[in-house]
């Protein structure tokens, strides 16, 4: 399975509290800071969530 890069780039800072928590089950809690996770349909759908506060790289 493939690999995501995921870096939080915008604040959390009035974003609505769905967000805040899709950006808690991703494990990111401050801008800049970068998680990886495996690529799955449920990380995909917190993604689409948050997609304007994160950007997403598919590491090789």
């Amino acid at each position: 399975m493939a690999k995501l890069n995921i870096t939080q780039i915008k604040s959390r800072i009035g974003s609505t509290a769905q967000q805040r928590k899709n950006l808690d089950a991703l494990g990111l809690r401050r801008i800049n800071q970068t998680v990886q996770h495996e690529d799955s349909a449920l990380i995909a759908g917190m993604i689409e969530k948050v997609k304007h506060l994160v950007k997403v790289e598919n590491v090789k």
